[in-house]
């Protein structure tokens, strides 16, 4: 930085920005929307303009045009190469941000009504943002681009933290450090948000006794905006200030203030702005807190009881859980929430009690938190996990919120994640798409017959590009291991060896993500001695590379980085294992665009979806990985598509961790010895593994279209979304008439439930059970007094499920069948029958049960309500 000798400080400072060019004359705008981080030729642009700036930045547009000097601006305008770029590349903006040819104008879709609010507490939109940590935010960040690209009537709401999460330094014992910036708001692409009368926009939190402001921030993530609220303004406290400092930092206190800002806080910045949206998305339960804001609303504005508020606000809300771990499961004290909530339960007149019961929940020792998670299920009709495996989870997970529903039939459905494919494949690589890809490949990339292009690429090209990505991410890390020796001090010769240390034409394994112990990052490190003999075949050398951070409170997780950067050292292992210091998304596209294979061996089923294994197969690259969470899905639909690890029949308990591990770990040595290493070094006359390509090609088929972030969003809308905007209508109309009649009809029914009483029996029955041959009908007979209850306001079912492992295992776990009303007996119970038919043979059980029915549920059993028979009326 430029010094000088003057006898006082300066007074101050002056930004001087550029004039633009009328040729470039809209430079500003592009760089102001986060569109270009998924567009390569408007990244292009920047650096055509003036590449020293533009390097110097580091990718940053912002910086990038508050840095770039007027007179090389001007130079750039007359530049006729400069010209014709920009003019391709505000073309292709301008049309995007119209929307004529969108997913959603395709379906029809222009409804005033249908606006989605997605609030999360991260969002990882490119590394010059970083508000995010991991998996989570980089979901949602891809959510919302994906959203754009399919012009989803869409808004989103966070926090902007002014150091984000933090910079991870690795020091010569492998110590992590964690350190924070304070971030420059004119350096990153957001700017003050205002209402219509263009003012600028702050909201008002109350926070136990004191109030709280905050100020908004837009994001224009393509045609999404992002609303962020940042507390660090002049009218707060230097304690409120920090509120919004760092992203999952501070103590239960601390995440309570945040969750209450992005929360109540971000639905009142909607409100500024006059926005009405029909559907809330809650990504993670670190929002939940805008559904309590939502039922004040309805009750102070509009005169609604609490219970016909709840009816509005839980069939118009969706939550989404993403991990089955404690810890990723904010709960808090009576107490703590006593605190903060205590005048808003009294404003809303509801009792202490009746708050703390949306939200207790039982802990192993015996204790009672307030767990967001079961408000959120309570607050939402519609929630859904991340994966197929992780919705019978979660489903597991939470059954006690509605205890007498069986696991699998409560309400919590699943949709499984997805990548936005523009965002995470390589340029190389879609520069080869562009070559034998339909031209409109970019726009359908959930489309398999847009993936089955692949088999058109020769197997010369596929594998030079896959040996130039390869080389280009071995360069990019002998980079970043040659900064990070020089500040260790070590010698030249020191850092001239750190710089040579990985083989560009070696079998190259990536293990990068976030360091929970759950993920065992050191499995592989179990048979030291088997690893060594691995990775240092003759002729067949095999590379890992790992990364990814430890929370700062994560004790555990920085051992483990800890212990790999000390194997790092051993001989056998320098040379072929290193830690990459500081994970984002930069490093993120470097390495699942340049390693061959992606290890991931979490303990299953710990793994709600994982995401990263995603991003390496459109890159060419193969995943080896425990069925677990996404990939269980990928494995499932096509083999060929990778390497499956470990034993997907059994889930192992807390105590048999070791005996998991130990079986996980042969299985990875087994299948690196005589499958994956082999298939990579067999090689034709021309040096190309064409076995090896095979499964690329396999796996490119597969994982493209099933796990694309295009995928995953138009099943929320069409789940989701506009079910819950239709919901939202119905509810609404006349003075919410369908509301008030609704939480009247669950009221009676609540209240006339516990005197339901039902007998069953089979009609001809030969004693000690029943045997009948394959698809022979038994009637079943029920007698059911209702009480005070509509027959029609319920069903009555056969519920049946099969008693022997064998069966109960495979994919039959249970089901229903209707029962017909046949009158009522002579004590006045309503009869009902129906019929058994069972396709397989095995021992079954069967019984009858009692559900609510109303058209209005958004899920049958959303109402927990389930009775079953005792054979005594």
């Amino acid at each position: 930085m430029f010094s000088n000798n003057l006898p006082a400080p300066f007074l101050g400072t002056v930004r001087v920005l550029p004039n633009f060019p009328e040729q470039l004359a809209g430079l500003e705008d592009l760089a102001y929307n986060i569109w270009w981080a998924w567009n390569p030729s408007a990244r292009a642009l920047f650096r055509h303009i003036h590449e020293p700036t533009w390097n110097r930045c580091e990718g940053n547009p912002i910086r990038f045009i508050n840095s770039v000097h007027q007179s090389d601006l001007q130079k750039a305008a007359k530049d006729p190469e400069v010209a014709a770029l920009y003019d391709q590349v505000m073309t292709q903006f301008n049309d995007y941000m119209s929307g004529r040819n969108s997913w959603y104008k395709k379906q029809g879709g222009n409804r005033k009504g249908e606006l989605t609010a997605y609030f999360s507490a991260e969002y990882g939109l490119h590394e010059s943002l970083p508000i995010y940590s991991g998996g989570l935010g980089i979901l949602a960040g891809d959510h919302l681009k994906a959203a754009s690209d399919l012009g989803l009537p869409f808004i989103a709401v966070g926090l902007l933290y002014r150091e984000g999460y933090f910079i991870q330094d690795i020091d010569p014992d492998g110590q992590q450090r964690a350190i924070y910036k304070r971030m420059d708001w004119n350096d990153l692409a957001v700017r003050p948000a205002v209402n219509a009368a263009g003012e600028e926009v702050t909201v008002r939190v109350q926070l136990a006794a004191r109030d709280v402001t905050a100020r908004v921030w837009k994001v224009q993530v393509g045609r999404i905006p992002l609303y962020l609220l940042d507390s660090d303004v002049p009218e707060n406290s230097d304690t409120d200030r920090r509120i919004t400092a760092r992203l999952y930092g501070g103590d239960h206190e601390m995440r309570v203030q945040q969750e209450i800002l992005l929360g109540v806080g971000g639905l009142r910045a909607l409100r500024l702005m006059d926005y009405e949206p029909s559907v809330f998305h809650m990504n993670e339960g670190h929002s939940v807190f805008l559904g309590l804001e939502r039922l004040r609303e309805f009750i102070h504005e509009h005169g609604l009881a609490f219970r016909e508020a709840l009816e509005i606000v839980r069939g118009t809300t969706l939550f989404t859980t993403h991990t089955p771990v404690p810890a990723g499961n904010d709960a808090f004290s009576p107490q703590l929430m006593e605190k903060y909530f205590r005048t808003y339960w009294e404003s809303i007149g509801i009792s202490r009690a009746k708050f703390l019961s949306l939200g207790l929940d039982a802990m192993p020792d015996g204790s009672q938190l307030f767990s967001l998670t079961v408000l959120a299920l309570n607050l939402a009709a519609m929630a859904n996990g991340v994966s197929e495996l992780h919705g019978h989870v979660s489903r597991a997970m939470w059954q006690h919120v509605w205890p007498d529903v069986p696991a699998d039939e409560n309400p919590i459905q699943h949709i499984t994640n997805g990548i936005h494919t523009r965002t995470w494949l390589s340029i190389d690589m879609q520069d080869l798409f562009d070559k034998y890809f339909d031209k409109d490949w970019r726009e359908r990339v959930e489309d398999k017959s847009v993936w089955a292009k692949v088999d058109n690429i020769p197997d010369e090209e596929l594998w030079a590009t896959m040996t130039k990505m390869r080389a280009d991410m071995v360069d990019f890390l002998h980079k970043r291991l040659t900064r990070q020796h020089q500040r260790f001090g070590d010698s030249p010769e020191q850092i001239q060896e750190w710089a040579g240390v990985f083989n560009k034409n070696a079998l190259t394994i990536g293990f990068a993500r976030r360091f929970a112990t759950y993920k065992r990052a050191t499995l592989i490190f179990r048979d030291k001695e088997r690893l060594k003999k691995i990775l240092n075949a003759p002729d067949r050398p095999v590379q890992i590379i790992f990364a990814g951070k430890a929370h700062p409170a994560d004790q555990p997780g920085q051992a483990l980085i800890r212990d790999i950067q000390a194997l790092s050292k051993e001989e056998g292992f320098r040379g072929r294992i290193l830690f990459l210091e500081n994970y984002d998304m930069n490093v993120a596209r470097r390495l699942v665009s340049g390693v061959d294979v992606w290890l991931n061996n979490p303990r299953r089923p710990y793994e709600a979806s994982g995401t990263s294994g995603m991003k390496v197969p459109i890159n060419g690259g193969i995943n080896c990985s425990i069925l677990d969470g996404w990939w269980e899905e990928a494995y499932r639909e096509n083999p060929e598509s990778g390497w499956a690890l470990g034993d997907n029949s059994r889930v192992y308990d807390d105590k048999d961790q070791e005996i998991q591990n130990a079986a996980d770990a042969e299985t990875i040595y087994m299948t690196l010895e005589s499958q994956l290493v082999p298939l990579f070094y067999s090689r034709d006359e021309h040096g190309i593994a064409r076995g090896w390509l095979r499964k690329v090609r396999e796996s490119m088929k597969t994982v493209g279209p099933l796990f694309s972030m295009s995928r995953m969003v138009e099943q929320y809308a069409e789940m989701f979304y506009f079910p819950g905007a239709n919901r939202c209508e119905l509810l609404t109309a006349n003075r919410f008439e369908r509301a008030l009649k609704n939480a009247a009809w669950r009221d009676r029914l609540r209240g006339a439930w516990p005197s339901i009483r039902i007998a069953a029996h089979l009609e001809k029955n030969n004693g000690d059970g029943f045997t009948v041959r394959v698809r022979e009908k038994v009637e079943v007979v029920a007698e059911v007094d209702l009480g005070s209850i509509d027959p029609n306001d319920v069903s009555v079912e056969i519920y049946v499920a099969p008693l022997e492992q064998d069966l109960v295992s495979s994919n039959f776990r249970g089901g229903t069948i209707p029962m017909r009303p046949d009158g009522k007996n002579e004590q006045g119970c309503h009869v009902y029958r129906g019929s058994l038919l069972e396709g397989d043979s095995g021992k079954y059980g069967y019984t009858v049960r009692v559900v609510p029915r109303h058209p209005d549920l958004v899920h049958p059993n959303e109402m927990g309500l389930m009775a079953w028979a005792h054979n005594t009326i």
